[in-house]
C-alpha cells in the first residue's frame, strides 16, 4: 500500500515517481541596482579623459621639479655641467635651496632689510626719505599670526640672500645672475614703498620714487646668560648704491 503525505498527498517510498520542478520555479538570478558609482568613476566619459589629462600633467610637472631640484643640491655631475644654466633657471630664485639651518654652525646673526628713496613732489623738486625697517615691519605682522604669509617670512630674506650670493664686498655683479638680482630686490623695494604708504605720507601722496638705495643692518645673536662666548652687538651696515627707478616700476606697473 502506497504511503501519502497528509499535506501534499505526494506518493513517498523507494518507488516513487520524481516530479521535477517546472522551470518557473528553478533558482533564477535576480539582477539587484548596483552600487552607485563614486569618485573620477561618476564622471563621463569626457570629463575622465579631462581629469586624466590634468593629472598626467601635475604628475609630469612634480617629477620634473623634483629633479631640477635633485640636481640643484647634488654635487656637480655630467647633467649640472651641461645643464646647468637651465637649472638654475628653474630654480631661482623662488625655489632656492638654504641649508643654513642643518649646517655645523648655524646662522646667528639678525640681518634686516632697509630702504630709502628719492622722491620728486609736486613742485618738481626731490628729497630724500628716511630708512624704513621693512624686516621690521614683517616681523610685526608675524607676531601673534597663526598664519602667517610666506611673503611677510620669506620674501625679504631670499631677495638679499640672492642678492649677496651673486655680487662681492665692493657690490659688483660676480656672473650673469648678478643683473637679474638687482632688479628682483629693486622691485620689491618699490612695491613696498608703494604698499605700505610710505611714500605717500612723506609727500602727501603726490610724490614719484626716482632712485632707491637699500642696506641691511646685522648684529649678533647674543649668546645664553650661561654661555662663556664674547660677541659683539654692535649692529654693522651695508649700503648698496643708489637705483634709479623707470616709470613703470615708479607707478607700480611692474612686479
Amino acid at each position: 500500500m502506497d504511503a501519502y503525505d497528509e499535506g501534499s498527498n505526494a506518493r513517498h517510498g523507494p518507488d516513487a515517481p520524481v516530479r521535477s520542478t517546472p522551470p518557473a520555479e528553478r533558482d533564477v538570478p535576480v539582477d539587484l541596482p548596483g552600487e552607485p558609482r563614486t569618485g573620477i568613476a561618476a564622471l563621463s566619459l569626457r570629463y575622465q579623459i579631462g581629469v586624466a589629462l590634468a593629472l598626467a600633467v601635475v604628475g609630469i610637472g612634480v617629477c620634473v621639479h623634483l629633479g631640477m631640484t635633485f640636481l640643484h643640491v647634488a654635487p656637480a655631475n655630467t647633467v649640472t655641467r651641461a645643464h646647468g644654466e637651465a637649472v638654475d633657471d628653474w630654480i631661482y630664485p623662488e625655489f632656492e635651496q638654504n641649508w643654513k639651518l642643518f649646517a655645523p654652525n648655524p646662522l646667528q646673526q639678525n640681518i634686516s632689510i632697509q630702504v630709502r628713496a628719492g622722491v620728486r613732489g609736486p613742485d618738481g623738486m626731490t628729497s630724500t626719505t628716511g630708512w624704513y625697517d621693512l624686516s621690521a615691519e614683517d616681523g610685526r605682522a608675524i607676531d601673534g599670526n597663526l598664519l602667517p604669509s610666506h611673503t611677510q617670512q620669506n620674501e625679504l630674506r631670499r631677495a638679499w640672500d640672492f642678492y649677496v650670493a651673486t655680487h662681492d664686498g665692493e657690490n659688483r655683479p660676480v656672473g650673469l645672475r648678478g643683473a637679474l638680482s638687482e632688479s628682483y630686490l629693486r622691485r620689491i623695494m618699490v612695491l613696498r614703498l608703494h604698499d605700505d604708504g610710505a611714500v605717500r605720507a612723506a609727500t602727501g601722496g603726490a610724490g614719484v620714487i626716482e632712485r632707491v638705495q637699500v642696506r641691511s643692518r646685522t648684529s649678533n645673536v647674543p649668546p645664553p646668560e650661561w654661555s662663556r662666548e664674547k660677541v659683539s652687538t654692535t649692529p654693522s651696515y651695508r649700503e648698496l648704491p643708489w637705483w634709479r627707478v623707470s616709470r613703470d616700476e615708479a607707478g607700480g606697473g611692474v612686479r
